[in-house]
Parts: structure tokens; C-alpha cells; sequence
């Protein structure tokens, strides 16, 4: 049994933060319905496409249904609201304002299903004076200093390579509906849940916000250095670079000791304390490069490895997920999709050691179980017919 075996969810949304969370959901267990719209959810138009079929779809959608509804007919809402009477979470990521113009707004539901968890995602909020605007990733990493950051200094503002925000919104829209679902299960009572895209990743900023709310300091792009610690940073070695972590004195002196044979560093005055080494940053960069330029990247982590200093590679994508440590933790997953065939998928960073996550069934095909999901409404498949051939679903 997994841990939401009895949760219920009705998935609205679409594209990427929405669809993130309620498949973290679906993974652990949750039933997942995916109500799509005619055509289905857009990320289904994103390539590549395998048989015609979107991986891009295909790898965020899994443990889950899909059926469709036109909400814009009414009985495409009189079927919505009926599922939602017996449904624990909706997710949607309208823009605000349209779920009530389409009548599946959190009021609406609520008068009939007063134990409703229903989650919002969108681009600032229900409320604020940016709650009316779209919102999508990088405006979000544009708007809250994220790009300012980000980047060598002086040099274009550079976004993230992936799209942080979307996921970091769809990460916070798990973990809230999970502390909504255990007040319901505490009290009996549902509430709305108020995701904004552009606020997702504020929190993250805690270096940042250490330094600015202390001192003023805005916080600069620092490249491949970080902010507080020294080194801390990628390093230039004979065939390539390598990420070196002495993010505290202990694996400074380590380094310096077991490593580099250069225990004078340890007593330099400029590089005495880790906020020395900070402020010295580009002069202790150079003399370490020098040293690391002699040698190839596996001797330096191997010596790193054995002295306990933390180091590694800086992989591409593919050997990241042929790295054997991932492979052995199960990071790499395969199932098999009705349209693509077998296929790779991320698997789950958080081991549960009585419930682990499981793949229980691969992304839909579009619309693929509406008639199952119909059928237990005590619909049959003549009225299905004449509900399709009246376009309220396909």
C-alpha cells in the first residue's frame, strides 16, 4: 500500500507545475484523473515525439488517467462536479479568473465538496497587484533576481538550464496540498491552496537574503564560484574542470594537507578564514589552477575522494544518468507507454523504506480511460456516445 493509496486528485492544469506536482502525487500512490481539454493538454504539441506520441508529455504524466471534458458546456461541468464531490484535490493552473468564468473555481467546488483541497498554480497568485498577468518560468526568473545572479559578472544575465521555477512551483504545490490534506484529516476540513510561480523559488535565496537583509549587499553573478565559501567552485584541471566543495575549514586544511601538499596556504593570511578566502577568491583561484593544471580529472577526484575533501565531475546530461551512482539508486527508470514503447524516465530522490514510489502505469494516451472514469459515474456507453457526438468529450 502507498502512503496517498487513498487519495483522489482531479488535474486540471497543464504544460509543466501543475502536471509536476500531481505526478510526485500519483507516484506515491494518489488516483490521479487528468481532466483535459479538447485536444488535451498542450505539452501533448511539444516535441520530440516518438510515434507520434509527446515525450515530453510522456515524462511528466505518468500515474495517471486522462479523460476529457469540455468545461465550457454545461454538461461537461455537471460530469466535473459530480467527480469532484468524491475528489480530496483539484489542481489547476488557470489564469486567475478563469476557473470561475468557467465555473470550477474553488467557491464553486466547495459548496459542493466542503472538504476540498483545491490548489491554484499561477504565474503571481490569486491576489496582488500581478495577479491578473500570465506568468511563465523565466519571466519568473527574470522578476525575482534570479537571472541577476546568474552569469559571470558583467556579461548578459543568463536564465538557468532548466526550467527551475515551474518545477520549484510544482514542488510547493506537493508539499502544501500534503499539510492541506493532513489538517483535513485532522479537522475535516478543506481550504484553498495558493501557488505563485514568481514566489516559488524566493525562499531559496537564503545566502542572498542573509547578505541583504544584514547589510544591503545585492548579490552579483558569481559564475562557477559560490557566494560564501572558498574554494567552492569549478576548478581548471589538465583535460577539463572539476567541481571542488571545501565549503568549510575542515575540508579547506584536508585539501590543502592531503591533496595539493601546500600546507603554507593553510597559514596565508589572505586564506586564514573561509570569509578570507571568500574576499580572496580570484588570487586563490589562480594559484589552485596552477596546481590542478598539472594533472588529469580522475587523479584529483581520486585524491580528493581519499582524503575526504568533496569533489567531482562536471557532467553533461548523458553521463549524469550513466553515472553508476544513480544508476544503482534507481535514478534511471524504465515502463512501458502503449504508443512509445519502452521507455526511460526519471525516477524518485525520496526512498521510502515501507512505501517507496512506484510507476504503476505509464502517461495516458489522450483521453484514454474517460469512458472507464464515466462508466463508475454509472454512465453508460450509449449516453458516452451522445455526450461525444455533442462534442462535451471525446
Amino acid at each position: 500500500m502507498l502512503p496517498l493509496t487513498n487519495m483522489k486528485v482531479l488535474d486540471i492544469s497543464q504544460i509543466m507545475a501543475g502536471p509536476y506536482c500531481t505526478m510526485v502525487l500519483g507516484d506515491m500512490g494518489a488516483e490521479v484523473i487528468k481532466v483535459e481539454k479538447n485536444g488535451g493538454d498542450d505539452s501533448r504539441q511539444m516535441g520530440p515525439y516518438v510515434n507520434d506520441e509527446s515525450t515530453c508529455f510522456a515524462q511528466i504524466n505518468r500515474n495517471k488517467k486522462s479523460i476529457s471534458l469540455n468545461l465550457k458546456e454545461e454538461e461537461g461541468r455537471e460530469l466535473f462536479y459530480r467527480l469532484a464531490e468524491t475528489a480530496d484535490v483539484i489542481v489547476e493552473n488557470y489564469r486567475p479568473g478563469v476557473a470561475k468564468s468557467l465555473e470550477v473555481d474553488y467557491e464553486t467546488i466547495k459548496s459542493l465538496n466542503p472538504g476540498i483541497i483545491y490548489c491554484s498554480i499561477s504565474g503571481y497568485g490569486q491576489t496582488g497587484p500581478y495577479s491578473h498577468k500570465g506568468g511563465f518560468d523565466l519571466v519568473a526568473q527574470g522578476m525575482s533576481g534570479l537571472m541577476s545572479m546568474t552569469g559571470e559578472p558583467g556579461r548578459r544575465p543568463l536564465k538557468t538550464g532548466i526550467a527551475v521555477y515551474d518545477i520549484g512551483a510544482g514542488i510547493t504545490a506537493t508539499y502544501s496540498i500534503l499539510a492541506a490534506y493532513i489538517h483535513k484529516m485532522n479537522t475535516g476540513e478543506g481550504q484553498l491552496v495558493d501557488v505563485s510561480i514568481a514566489e516559488s523559488g524566493l525562499p531559496w535565496f537564503t545566502w542572498e537574503a542573509a547578505a541583504y537583509f544584514a547589510e544591503g549587499t545585492i548579490p552579483e553573478p558569481t559564475g562557477w564560484r559560490h557566494r560564501v565559501s572558498a574554494p567552492y567552485q569549478a576548478i581548471k584541471v589538465r583535460d577539463g574542470y572539476i567541481m571542488l566543495g571545501c565549503a568549510n575549514q575542515r575540508t579547506w586544511e584536508r585539501l590543502c594537507h592531503e591533496v595539493i601538499d601546500r600546507a603554507d596556504l593553510i597559514e596565508d593570511p589572505r586564506f586564514t578564514t573561509n570569509y578570507l578566502r571568500g574576499q580572496n577568491v580570484e588570487v586563490l583561484e589562480e594559484i589552485l589552477e596552477e596546481i590542478f593544471a598539472t594533472r588529469d580529472k580522475h587523479e584529483w577526484l581520486e585524491a580528493c575522494d581519499k582524503a575526504g575533501v568533496p569533489a567531482g565531475p562536471i557532467n553533461n546530461f548523458a553521463e549524469a544518468l550513466d553515472d553508476p551512482h544513480y544508476q544503482a539508486r534507481g535514478m534511471i527508470q524504465e515502463m512501458d507507454h502503449p504508443v512509445i514503447g519502452t521507455m526511460k524516465t526519471i525516477g524518485f530522490p525520496g526512498k521510502l523504506s515501507r512505501t517507496p514510489a512506484q510507476i504503476r502505469r505509464p502517461a495516458p494516451l489522450y483521453a484514454q480511460h474517460t469512458d472507464e472514469v464515466l462508466e463508475q459515474l454509472g454512465i453508460d456507453k450509449s449516453r458516452c456516445d451522445a455526450l461525444r457526438e455533442r462534442g462535451v468529450i471525446k
